[in-house]
């Protein structure tokens, strides 16, 4: 048996780990949380549950909407991590859209809000940029400081630059289309093993997000945030934060900055923290902390099966 001393970490995943159909099972088993996707979907203005049980693919992969869908699955779980386990986490930590569904479990914003804010954040995103200006790749296999050099000759005109830093060898750039493509084509040359563009049609974590950012900050100075019960770890940074005043501007840089996942997982592991949960739809998360630190014991919570699993 595990005790209940600081050596946990529940980390919540973002976009990109939501599919049609993820967790019904969980989803219609649990009166309290069926009754939660109701309250959401009145905040919404349609039905959420719907559309992640049903789909179409296409309408759940709208920022708008992915980003409400990932925070209520992952919300979801927690709530039955939380029924039955009486552990306590060191720190609370989300990759991206991940960090929201962090501060609502760590009783920083209310459902309400939480559900409220991210729909607003994605109108907000998809209004910055529209589908054909702004692009994401994945380039593997390249070192960061060699990448950031590519991006900066490449950003003359156009805006181009790292968007994601998420475990050695793999990063997420963002920008301008063009400028992108030649981004990747440069990587190639430089000796990446892959180069792809990703299916995406915000190009996030980049200035072309400013204008987000700052429609999203007037959204913010509207809600009074709360000192977190749990601390929390913020990917913009990758430090812990446990007060409210600290925790809102690091949010709106969060949209044009980068994520920085490895320093994040970095910074978990000299908490002394041994074991880490991913708490949402997908592994995506628990394969990226291996490829940064092996040294963890990692478990994911995404079905009812994965959920005894970390019942230590």
């Amino acid at each position: 048996m595990m005790s209940n001393e600081i050596n946990l970490a529940i980390v919540f995943p973002g976009q990109g780990s939501q599919s049609v159909g993820m967790m019904n099972n969980i989803i219609s088993s649990d009166p309290e949380i069926q009754k939660k996707f109701n309250t959401a979907s009145e905040i919404l203005g349609y039905n959420i549950l719907e559309v992640i049980s049903e789909g179409p693919k296409e309408k759940l992969n709208q920022t708008e909407i992915t980003q409400p869908a990932i925070l209520l699955t992952s919300y979801a779980l927690w709530l039955l991590w939380k029924k039955k386990s009486k552990l306590t986490p060191a720190v609370l930590a989300g990759h991206s859209l991940g960090e929201y569904t962090a501060l609502l479990c760590a009783g920083v914003i209310s459902f309400e809000e939480a559900v409220s804010l991210v729909s607003e954040r994605g109108k907000s995103m998809q209004r910055s940029a529209s589908s054909d200006a702004g692009a994401m790749a994945a380039i593997l296999g390249l070192n960061d400081n060699v990448l950031e050099k590519i991006c900066v000759d490449t950003s003359k005109d156009e805006i181009v630059s790292v968007a994601n830093y998420n475990s050695p060898g793999q990063i997420v750039i963002s920008g301008h289309k063009n400028a992108v493509e030649v981004v990747i084509n440069t990587a190639k040359e430089a000796g990446a093993k892959k180069a792809i563009l990703l299916p995406v049609s915000v190009p996030s974590h980049c200035m072309l997000m400013k204008k987000a950012a700052d429609e999203f900050s007037q959204l913010l100075n509207n809600i009074t945030f709360k000192d977190p019960e749990i601390p929390i770890l913020q990917n913009v940074d990758a430090k812990i934060k446990i007060r409210a005043d600290e925790i809102k501007p690091t949010l709106v840089e969060q949209l044009y900055k980068p994520v920085r996942w490895v320093d994040s997982i970095k910074e978990i592991n000299s908490l002394g923290v041994t074991k880490i949960i991913e708490c949402g739809p997908g592994k995506v998360l628990c394969g990226l902390i291996k490829r940064i630190e092996d040294s963890f014991e990692l478990f994911s919570i995404y079905d009812q099966a994965s959920l005894e699993n970390t019942l230590f």
